[in-house]
């Protein structure tokens, strides 16, 4: 797999681990942010990335209301939702997000889902 750029949002320290360590493996630099806060402030400075993974559920902004900024500041790369609440697929969907990755992820699975994300196909991913 070429190398990539992913950006990791989530509160939860543990699934920020979990998430960059596998995408660490498969090739990716990762930028992460624990606090969506301070991701929205970064946007501008980021460096360009490839992808998107954010938490829904998350203090002060959800990943639902992540979406829109991510979406002016990074046109054209895909947002992922990357959460435990399976049952918001539709409603991720239905709002626009890429893509959809059920917590806790398929190790094995894993790579796969990544490339068809690199190469610009949705990935609706239940554990």
């Amino acid at each position: 797999m070429n190398p990539f750029k992913a950006l990791v949002i989530d509160d939860n320290s543990e699934n920020v681990e979990v998430l960059t360590s596998m995408l660490a493996a498969n090739g990716g630099e990762v930028s992460s942010f624990k606090d969506p806060t301070k991701a929205l402030k970064a946007l501008e400075t980021l460096p360009s990335v490839d992808m998107v993974f954010v938490d829904l559920d998350m203090p002060k902004i959800n990943g639902f209301e992540m979406l829109k900024p991510l979406r002016e500041n990074l046109p054209n790369v895909p947002i992922i939702a990357y959460t435990v609440h399976i049952s918001e697929i539709d409603v991720v969907r239905k709002l626009g997000f890429d893509g959809f990755l059920g917590k806790p992820l398929d190790h094995d699975r894993f790579p796969g889902l990544l490339q068809r994300i690199l190469n610009g196909q949705a990935v609706w991913e239940l554990p």
